[in-house]
């Protein structure tokens, strides 16, 4: 798997992204180490707002920052050109510039040489090892609960964060397996799926949760989305390559279009629970939906509680807020099942 190891404290660059969805990546690494996330950097005052102290290069460096984030994921992943006088600065000033996009720092030569007069490391988090096999297909040991969703960015990557979290509490034998970059920035460690050629995909997952002890789960962060017209080849690999016994959906409140894909509207709950187990069945004939996780953030404090409700009692499953609920109704439910 891909080890990073970045130097702490971190200042985050957010460019001038006003999208929610598109900052998932410095959002998420402060949600989950907020003690070493020091400051942001934005271009401009609409720019989306962390809640860090705004800093500059110069007063990141006197600060003590080490390291540089690029805290944004664009479609495509490209640096747009206003972004590199403030990556170049950086470089120079001797700070480690981190990024999972898809164009990696070192293959722009101004930044290379930037980061060498300024002995700084360029890491690229989006890069994948070299030696994947194509998937076998073949039975592993141990358990695995793979988050799936109705859509991109709305919650799979925190709801694996906090079933890895809870589990931890009761006494599992459990570990996080990051399938993209930020959940890799926030492990250090992982493989970041969609940059692996496609014949490769389901094999790069079962690299990602190998064989393992019988009572052993890995939570596989999931990506994508089954019904999602540009990123369903990913979600597709992995959920062959993963092998489920469980998976869990997640779904963003009153989100009604694909995110950034308005012609597309968003998949039933029951719709992505179906297709899940019909595609999952070809590398796991048991695979089973055992839980719901619901970014609520869209509802108002008083419909939250019936909402959930409304989903739990649809599907006969738990349905939680992971970020509000914590996930211990479905790690409950998933300690119910007697998994073959």
């Amino acid at each position: 798997m891909h080890t990073i190891e970045i130097a702490s404290p971190y200042i985050i660059f957010l460019g001038d992204e006003t999208r929610i969805p598109y900052v998932k990546t410095g959002q998420g690494i402060l949600d989950w180490h907020p003690e070493i996330c020091k400051a942001q950097y934005r271009l401009d005052t609409d720019t989306y707002d962390l809640g860090l102290t705004d800093m500059n290069i110069q007063q990141a460096v006197q600060a003590g920052i080490k390291t540089l984030i690029i805290g944004t994921a664009q479609v495509a992943g490209s640096i747009p050109s206003n972004w590199m006088p403030v990556l170049l600065e950086a470089a120079h000033a001797g700070l480690d510039i981190v990024a999972g996009l898809h164009t990696l720092l070192k293959t722009i030569p101004e930044l290379v040489n930037a980061s060498e007069d300024g002995n700084a490391r360029l890491i690229d988090v989006r890069i994948p090892p070299t030696d994947i096999p194509v998937g076998n297909g073949k039975k592993r040991t141990g358990k695995r609960l793979l988050t799936v969703g109705t859509d991109c960015a709305l919650g799979k990557k925190y709801s694996s964060l906090q079933l890895t979290k809870d589990m931890l509490a009761c006494g599992m034998n459990v570990d996080f397996r990051a399938s993209g970059q930020t959940g890799i920035m926030i492990s250090g460690e992982g493989i970041p799926i969609d940059c692996v050629v496609g014949d490769f995909i389901s094999g790069a997952a079962e690299v990602l949760s190998p064989d393992n002890d019988h009572d052993h789960w890995d939570i596989i962060e999931g990506q994508g989305g089954i019904f999602h017209p540009g990123y369903a080849a990913v979600t597709h690999g992995l959920l062959l390559g993963s092998q489920p016994d469980a998976f869990v959906v997640c779904h963003e409140a009153n989100r009604c279009s694909i995110s950034s894909w308005p012609d597309f509207s968003i998949p039933s709950i029951g719709e992505v629970i179906k297709l899940t187990i019909e595609i999952g069945k070809l590398t796991n004939s048991n695979i089973q939906c055992v839980g719901i996780c619901v970014n609520s953030s869209t509802l108002k404090s008083n419909e939250r509680s019936n909402y959930l409700k409304q989903l739990s009692e649809s599907y006969q499953l738990p349905c939680v807020d992971p970020l509000i609920d914590g996930t211990k109704a479905i790690v409950k439910h998933i300690q119910s099942i007697n998994f073959q």
